[in-house]
């Protein structure tokens, strides 16, 4: 017995328990601070404060990683917060029952201790790259935590719209790491494209699991207003939100990036929204719904990456240039 007890821990057999056991708490800990989400924030931090930087200083790999973790711990803090907020609410949609909190995996009150920990830590990486950074960061978690989760979402049929803003302020954050002035045109340009992306994108949402949003009583614009009036709202914010990106160049130093990524992806947007009309108007919405919700979620992307792109490509060819002379 002891021989075989020696060869099967040599195999690894006993070790497969404890593996599954600890992908599941990673899994639980991804599902209830939204961790597909926090990755998305991540990303359009990054491109805030890669269109901050300061191309003739040295990087700092200390200072980058800083401010990530800052975001990282503001985001994950705030969503986790926003379960235990929600976990009535959540019981009460088929589409997040499976949660942790409803599923029975996680109880409010860790949800809440894990929340408040992460914001904190969160807080505290903010301090160390500057105020402006912990000023912004705190402000995201009140008006998501505070004024959208409690009254916003729960009373208004446009609360996507105010909801909008703490959406939009991980790029800006990412911006100040490097550059507190954040009332100029490049993180104005920013903060515009991640503000006016996110009206079309929950709002195909909530046409999507109108019925869902219904039975857990949040008068989102569909079950408000009905469907073709909230594909209207989708219209005009789509419109503003390819208008603002397809106008970079007066807020940014966007170049052939820009005329090669964003202007055929801007128009490529306007037509999948077309076809999801389309197919909205002759009730067949869900053949479309996915291809036109994927292209406005990589756009966003797009979007951000662009000018970025065009200033570090200047910067290059500049130094190429002078090296040259």
């Amino acid at each position: 017995m002891p021989c075989d007890a020696y060869r099967s821990d040599r195999l690894g057999l006993t070790r497969r328990p404890n593996r599954a056991k600890a992908l599941s708490h990673m899994r639980m800990f991804f599902d209830l601070t939204k961790g597909g989400i926090v990755s998305f924030v991540l990303v359009t931090g990054a491109a805030g404060y890669a269109m901050s930087m300061d191309l003739e200083a040295p990087v700092s790999l200390a200072h980058f990683v800083t401010s990530l973790a800052a975001l990282f711990f503001l985001s994950a803090g705030s969503f986790a917060l926003n379960q235990a907020q929600e976990a009535g609410l959540d019981l009460k949609m088929p589409r997040t029952q499976r949660r942790p909190i409803p599923a029975g995996r996680v109880s409010v009150m860790q949800a809440w201790i894990l929340g408040v920990g992460f914001v904190l830590l969160g807080a505290f990486a903010s301090v160390l790259i500057n105020t402006t950074v912990l000023a912004l960061g705190l402000a995201t978690v009140f008006l998501y935590n505070v004024t959208y989760t409690m009254w916003w979402k729960r009373k208004w049929a446009f609360g996507a719209v105010p909801g909008a803003i703490p959406g939009a302020m991980p790029v800006l954050i990412g911006y100040a790491a490097n550059n507190e002035n954040i009332w100029a045109a490049e993180p104005m340009y920013l903060f515009l494209i991640m503000f006016l992306w996110q009206m079309p994108h929950f709002w195909s949402l909530a046409i999507r699991f109108r019925d869902d949003y219904e039975r857990g009583g949040i008068p989102v614009l569909p079950a408000v207003l009905g469907t073709e009036r909230t594909l209207y709202h989708m219209a005009l914010y789509l419109l503003a939100y390819v208008a603002t990106a397809a106008m970079a160049p007066w807020f940014t130093s966007a170049r052939w990036a820009h005329l090669v990524l964003v202007w055929p992806l801007a128009f490529w947007v306007f037509y999948q929204f077309v076809l999801f009309y389309k197919s909205v108007v002759e009730k067949h919405e869900r053949s479309r719904w996915l291809p036109f919700f994927l292209w406005t979620n990589l756009s966003v992307l797009v979007f951000l990456a662009a000018p970025v792109l065009d200033r570090w490509t200047m910067h290059w060819m500049a130094l190429a240039a002078w090296g040259g002379e």
